[in-house]
């Protein structure tokens, strides 16, 4: 593989297999074994490796759940549903400002749109501005989902992924990839290096929700679902190294 220098003197790595990527992180990644809220130790790690993709020569778009704050789904069996995946979405705000400052204090630039209008915060999401922050080098944090109740971040994830023109949207998760069961509960569980759209919405695997794997089958939009605990498995999976599972 070729390499590059910036103008900085940074090491950069051209001929990426993928050059604009989506990562898609949970909320209760951030938390870590505490439950709620955020372990900041892991998420500074987290920030050392999405760090390491831009350092690749990656542009990067980031979309983070707000599972450690509050889950809309749990919640709405207390308030009304519609009111619960708002407050949902407001999470996940939250947890954008959290994960931005970490990684301005690793000397990134980044940028937190919105689907909800808080411009006190962030920017307002606009497609355009987005695609020029990331042709700039800019991180781009997505937050609130898509602006409405119903829709999963995993949904909102790989709709900004289409928008942004992302050549792969990497999710990570707290196993090796997608599997036929649950490993944590199923020791039989048969592991998946590569698989189709087709079969992950036939065998109901739940990788990401229906809709967002319709969306990804519909654009020819490749999933690879890894470890987040793995070091470097982001810059290795946009390497177009073998890391947990290819799904298209």
């Amino acid at each position: 593989m070729r390499r590059d220098t910036d103008p900085t003197g940074a090491e950069r790595l051209s001929d990426l297999r993928y050059p604009r990527v989506l990562l898609k992180l949970s909320g209760e990644a951030l938390a870590g074994e505490k439950g709620f809220a955020w372990d900041f130790a892991i998420v500074e790690r987290l920030a050392g490796e999405v760090a390491s993709v831009v350092k690749a020569g990656a542009s990067v778009g980031l979309v983070i759940g707000g599972g450690n704050l509050v889950r809309g789904r749990l919640l709405s069996k207390e308030v009304d549903r519609v009111t619960a995946d708002y407050m949902g979405m407001l999470g996940t705000v939250i947890n954008a400002l959290a994960v931005q400052d970490v990684l301005e204090r690793k000397g990134l630039t980044t940028r937190v749109m919105t689907a909800i209008r808080m411009e006190e915060v962030a920017e307002p999401y606009i497609r355009r501005r987005a695609l020029r922050h990331l042709e700039k080098g800019r991180i781009v944090i997505f937050a609130a989902g898509t602006g409405n109740p119903y829709f999963s971040t995993d949904t909102a994830a790989v709709l900004r992924a289409i928008q942004m023109k992302a050549n792969v949207i990497i999710k990570a998760t707290s196993v090796e990839g997608v599997y036929s069961a649950d490993p944590k509960t199923d020791p039989t569980a048969s592991f998946y290096e590569e698989i189709s759209f087709r079969d992950v919405m036939l065998k109901n695997l739940g990788v990401i929700d229906q809709t967002a794997i319709t969306l990804c089958s519909e654009n020819k939009l490749p999933l690879i679902v890894l470890n987040i605990h793995r070091p470097g498995a982001f810059v290795a999976a946009v390497r177009g190294e073998r890391v947990g599972t290819l799904v298209r």
